[in-house]
């Protein structure tokens, strides 16, 4: 039903956006020359095209205020998840044991103050690139 409702919502669009640029900038509807009376003369055609974009502004918008209380109340119990990531694994940074009282730090001007055995940065920011 809501896919129906969202294709004729489309149709009321495209037929509004159409009746609004058949106007003439100044009123005078299609344009057309013609009889001074009947229905597409020029005041004639300026009138249906005053009163057919007032009345598909109207569906427009009951359209849409329909459509959003649908979407509103509209429950789901599928969840996407095409573009859910796993978490990478952290790799740990290789050390050499230190000997005597030495704090343990992983070894390296990128890597200094970092305690031995942590995970390592998750980007390469601290790896050089080759010249």
């Amino acid at each position: 039903m809501f896919a129906f409702l969202l294709v004729i919502h489309a149709i009321i669009a495209a037929a509004l956006v159409t009746v609004i640029l058949m106007q003439r900038s100044e009123g005078g509807g299609l344009g057309m020359g013609g009889s001074p009376s009947g229905l597409m003369s020029a005041r004639g055609a300026a009138d249906f095209l005053t009163r057919a974009t007032g009345v598909l502004a109207t569906m427009f918008v009951l359209f849409s205020i329909l459509l959003a209380v649908l979407a509103a109340n509209h429950r789901t119990t599928t969840i996407d998840t095409s573009l859910a990531r796993t978490p990478a694994a952290a790799t740990t940074v290789p050390t050499a044991q230190p000997k005597g009282d030495a704090a343990p730090f992983a070894g390296g001007a990128e890597n200094a103050g970092v305690p031995a055995g942590t995970a390592a940065p998750a980007d390469n920011s601290a790896v050089p690139l080759a010249r």
